[in-house]
């Protein structure tokens, strides 16, 4: 068996996708912040008012996985140099 072949086999998916929804909470952040600051109406407000809850509520939860992952000895394999 090849090395990368070995490196992907070792790579957990659900670490991946634990790190890509921590960036994806991180961006809807963002973006609720910039949009509640660029925002012409009431509707927006309440738009981005959901979506910064929303974000801060994914960004909580996927964090904890993220921790219980690396209480389990799993993180640090499998995100090493993954590129998200």
């Amino acid at each position: 068996m090849c090395v990368k072949e070995k490196n992907t086999m070792q790579k957990k998916k659900c670490d991946i996708n634990i790190a890509r929804a921590i960036e994806l909470s991180k961006k809807m952040i963002k973006l609720a912040q910039s949009g509640y600051e660029e925002r012409e109406d009431p509707g927006c407000g309440v738009l981005y008012g959901i979506l910064l809850d929303s974000g801060y509520r994914i960004l909580d939860l996927a964090q904890k996985e993220k921790e219980a992952h690396i209480q389990k000895g799993w993180w640090n394999n499998s995100i090493k140099k993954e590129k998200i």
